[in-house]
């Protein structure tokens, strides 16, 4: 069966709550739900009867017929706004490609995309060179001596060789055109967002699919050459990283799009906080590096990365951490920022969360010299004024650096 909305049954959940539900969910249905973190209890026992809770996943699934499709709690425009402030701070939108309240995860990312896409290649597909290993009739480039005794013992042709190609067949290229290709593949509603979106595709025809997984996405470097691309192709490296499509028999029966909202509010937050700072990357690190981790036990067995971190040079200065869901104030998530202050052998910690209400509280940790702050933000805001509440916790994070500098005797810059 192909993925078209009017072959399907339709399910609409909202992030974190429970529905009940009239369905027959069979083996592989509940496991493409058990793989997008949904909770599935059945009602009775006919087995027509579910109760179904999202965690904090967005997005949608497909399955056998199935279209469930989960709803965020807040509007769809102010996620589309965390995503796009995340992916490029310098180049945010405040009301995001004419978005309505209904519009579902897809079919906001889809016209963004597009958008972004076509913003990219309004000039032509950016070219460049690119190392190919090849077997040639002439000499191009180097040849690879190895290679040719092993392969063609001793034979003059065809020869084996390694040259740069100046080509569109590039890595913007192919994260661009696997992303279309994902899309494309997904049930999409809107018949206009279809044909845009298979508007591009002529583009692309002289480019390789990239053949990515899951979770090794690769990153690009941005200079003056492929600035321009930057917008679509940290979309695209998002929508790639976040979708799954099942083939049998050259047909699709299954596909997921999601976006966990823990990862949306914890990539904006550091890269909000790090323009507001005005900090490099080596700085304030917005992905996880190995090269910035820090180690609580003395034999630097027990390794930990805080979600959010300054250093100067290899001194870490400033440990906080990004709290999507409600934070617990008597377990664990002051107990991890414990721990990431002991490590970084720190006077205080920040830890910030999403909520509604709320000022902020300091926990003083006994026995142990060490205060934890706890700040809360409201991302259900208009954008301005959530810029205006990630500048006010800036401050309260320069407020911690100074006091570690001065509880450790270096000298405040």
């Amino acid at each position: 069966m192909k993925l078209f909305p009017h072959l399907m049954q339709a399910i609409q959940l909202r992030e974190r709550e429970t529905s009940r539900v009239s369905v027959r969910l069979t083996d592989r249905r509940l496991e493409a739900l058990r793989r997008a973190r949904v909770e599935a209890r059945p009602v009775g026992s006919n087995g027509s009867e579910w109760e179904l809770r999202p965690s904090s996943v967005i997005g949608m699934v497909s399955c056998d017929g199935l279209n469930v499709v989960i709803r965020p709690e807040i509007p769809i425009d102010r996620v589309m706004f965390l995503v796009g402030y995340s992916l490029n701070p310098g180049d945010w939108r405040s009301s995001p490609f004419g978005l309505r309240p209904d519009d579902d995860l897809l079919e906001a990312i889809v016209p963004a995309f597009v958008l972004r896409a076509q913003e990219a290649i309004r000039r032509g597909l950016l070219q460049g060179y690119r190392t190919v290993d090849d077997s040639l009739s002439t000499i191009r480039g180097r040849v690879r001596l190895n290679d040719q005794v092993n392969a063609r013992f001793g034979q003059a042709l065809p020869v084996e060789v390694t040259y740069d190609d100046y080509t569109e067949d590039i890595e913007e290229n192919r994260l661009l055109k696997t992303a279309i290709q994902a899309l494309w593949k997904m049930p999409i509603r809107s018949a206009e967002a279809r044909r845009e979106l298979g508007a591009l595709r002529p583009a692309f025809t002289s480019v390789a699919s990239g053949g990515y997984h899951r979770g090794a996405v690769p990153r690009i470097h941005y200079n003056r050459l492929n600035l321009r691309y930057r917008p679509a192709v940290e979309l695209a490296r998002l929508i790639i990283g976040d979708s799954i499509l099942e083939l049998s028999e050259g047909e699709m029966t299954g596909a997921t799009f999601l976006m966990d909202m823990n990862r949306v509010f914890e990539t904006f937050l550091r890269s909000a906080l790090r323009e507001a700072l005005r900090l490099s990357d080596s700085e304030w690190p917005v992905e996880s590096s190995g090269s910035r981790e820090l180690t609580l036990d003395e034999a630097g067995r027990i390794r930990m990365q805080p979600g959010m971190s300054w250093w100067e040079g290899r001194r870490c200065v400033f440990v906080g951490d990004a709290k999507y869901e409600r934070y617990d104030r008597q377990g664990s998530d002051i107990h991890r920022m414990l721990a990431y202050c002991t490590a970084a052998n720190l006077p205080s910690g920040l830890l910030v969360h999403q909520s509604e209400e709320g000022n902020p509280l300091v926990h003083r940790i006994a026995h142990a010299g060490i205060n934890i702050e706890a700040a809360p933000i409201n991302i259900n805001a208009e954008p301005q004024v959530v810029l205006a509440e990630v500048s006010r916790i800036a401050e309260r994070v320069r407020a911690h650096r100074q006091e570690a500098l001065a509880d450790s005797g270096y000298p405040a810059r």
